[in-house]
């Protein structure tokens, strides 16, 4: 980059009827490869082309320079946001008004979830695969987005209510698969209610005062089988909430689709991840919070103790992930305690590059990634032919480091350009 471009707002034109944009661009990160040199022409809904210089075909045959020439920018794609709770506002820190906040009435939940979307497009983070919860905001805000008035909001699924066991984890963002019957009837249920795709919780969580899952996981190996064999004959992949070996153990036996957390996964269980196309979903950013602030969190020396031990030890297996080639994919669990939406997808990128990923590989973990394994149904998180007219300009160097994206983009969303981001002090996220 060079060091005497200043980063004010891009002025953009804008696609017109028969008239695509065309850009020249110094680097373009296409959800995979680097490009240098490369050319973007694309309309209002979909990207026509990207490389070498394009062909009359594309641009028109009395056009012989592009819109923009841009030495210095680098385009990329939308990120994609693969594990957050837009029902849950992760940035309030005050344990009571959290416990408050989910006794609202599932209207201004909704209402609450909704002002979060354009704030989100405007970081740059255009598409969210929503984590669950029990009131229908997340189905409710998917119903939107397949409407023909969506608006200015990312794309976005949702599994609606998380199933669970009664008596076990869960109950804040799911439903009991006892009060359908059996696994499969819930499935059927979650389906036929709109969910894109099917969250299971197969374990507890991590009891940090011990520094380990101390419960037995909820599911075995044939329930998550049975499970998995029933969402996909209905279409719908599984998205499964598991710590623990054990669990993880038998998340693998069954053969689910992505493994959301995964903390105490070993090397020979990436493995078998990489070996049957299972997506990991490592989310840090919770555990993270809880160890970066224990001592205003009322932890004590033991359990700061614990909780840097697990962040080490996941680290660990994110870097032997990336060397046996797992499909890694990047999601924050934002709406969690001190996990931002937006601000708080920032801070995993920055946790996984820190932690040995180079930030190539986390860049395709929050774009190609996704996109090639998470059944969107729109063409995301890739800046290819056909796919949306939704990407990022910057010159700022987002391919030496993660934490550029921090830096105001300017947001390319189909017939709309956006710059300038959005303020991280503001609450709401």
């Amino acid at each position: 980059m060079n060091p005497s471009v200043s980063r004010t707002p891009l002025r953009l034109p804008l696609p017109k009827r028969g008239a695509p944009c065309w850009l020249r661009l110094g680097t373009v990160f296409d959800g995979h490869e680097v490009l240098t040199d490369a050319h973007l022409v694309y309309d209002a809904k979909r990207i026509l082309h990207v490389g070498g210089p394009p062909p009359s075909s594309v641009v028109g045959a009395d056009r012989t320079e592009p819109d923009l020439h841009l030495p210095h920018h680098t385009a990329l794609p939308g990120l994609i946001e693969a594990h957050a709770h837009l029902f849950l506002e992760g940035g309030e820190l005050d344990p009571a008004r959290r416990a408050t906040y989910l006794g609202l009435h599932e209207t201004e939940l909704l209402a609450r979830a909704e002002s979060r979307l354009p704030r989100l497009v405007r970081l740059g983070v255009l598409a969210v695969r929503d984590a669950g919860d029990r009131n229908g905001v997340g189905l409710a805000l998917q119903r939107r987005d397949l409407s023909s008035s969506r608006g200015e909001m990312p794309y976005l699924d949702s599994p609606g209510a998380a199933l669970h066991h009664q008596g076990r984890y869960g109950s804040f963002m799911g439903e009991t698969i006892e009060s359908f019957g059996t696994i499969e009837q819930a499935i059927a249920a979650r389906a036929a209610a709109g969910a894109h795709r099917i969250k299971l919780l197969a374990t507890g969580i991590i009891n940090f005062e011990k520094g380990a899952v101390t419960t037995k996981p909820q599911m075995s190996v044939e329930e998550l089988t049975r499970a998995v064999t029933a969402a996909h004959a209905l279409g719908r992949e599984t998205m499964i909430h598991c710590s623990g070996n054990d669990g993880v153990q038998n998340c693998i036996a069954a053969r689910v689709d992505t493994i959301e957390h995964g903390f105490f996964i070993d090397r020979d269980q990436l493995a078998r991840l990489r070996d049957l196309d299972i997506a990991w979903i490592p989310t840090f950013a919770p555990v993270h919070f809880q160890w970066e602030h224990g001592t205003a969190l009322g932890w004590s020396e033991l359990v700061r103790s614990n909780l840097r031990r697990i962040l080490d030890d996941h680290a660990v297996r994110l870097r032997e992930a990336g060397e046996l080639g797992v499909r890694i994919i990047a999601g924050s669990d934002a709406g969690s305690h001190g996990v931002p939406h937006g601000y708080g997808f920032f801070t995993e990128l920055e946790i996984m590059e820190a932690a040995g990923l180079s930030t190539l590989q986390v860049l395709r973990s929050a774009t190609g990634a996704s996109a090639g394994r998470l059944g969107l149904r729109e063409d995301q998180g890739r800046l290819r032919i056909g796919a949306r007219s939704r990407f990022l300009l910057t010159d700022a160097p987002v391919l030496q480091g993660v934490r550029h994206l921090r830096q105001p983009l300017t947001v390319v969303f189909d017939h709309a350009v956006f710059s300038g981001g959005d303020p991280s002090a503001k609450p709401g996220l």
